[in-house]
């Protein structure tokens, strides 16, 4: 019985380690200040661990499902970067993300956003 509770334990262990692998979002700016429309933005996502820009890849998808590649860059400290949005019209968008974790694994995330006209006052 005890050895079964210490592989039992074990096997949790190694879950919560395999899941720490993988670079998460934990916050984005989207939600907090959505992008203005017709204006280019900056997007800034925090994640769990370090990421390798170089072998990630990050896509603009709107309507259609259109996708184009977006400027990805290293934010002001480990964990966090930096997008680069273009001008976008009024409308439903994603951020699709294809990240690589410091130490190699691969995650996938798709952000979804809306721009709105500015209301009018």
């Amino acid at each position: 019985m005890r050895l079964m509770r210490v592989l039992g334990f074990g096997a949790w262990l190694l879950a919560a380690g395999a899941a720490h692998g993988h670079a998460v979002v934990t916050h984005n700016s989207l939600k907090l200040k959505p992008p203005a429309a017709n204006q280019a933005s900056e997007v800034e996502l925090h994640f769990n661990s370090k990421v390798e820009l170089d072998l990630s890849e990050v896509f603009l998808v709107s309507s259609g499902d259109k996708m184009q590649t977006i400027t990805a860059r290293p934010g002001p400290k480990a964990g966090v970067v930096m997008l680069d949005l273009p001008a976008l019209q009024p409308g439903e968008y994603a951020i699709k993300l294809k990240i690589f974790a410091a130490d190699g694994h691969l995650s996938e995330d798709l952000l979804r956003f809306f721009v709105r006209e500015p209301a009018v006052r």
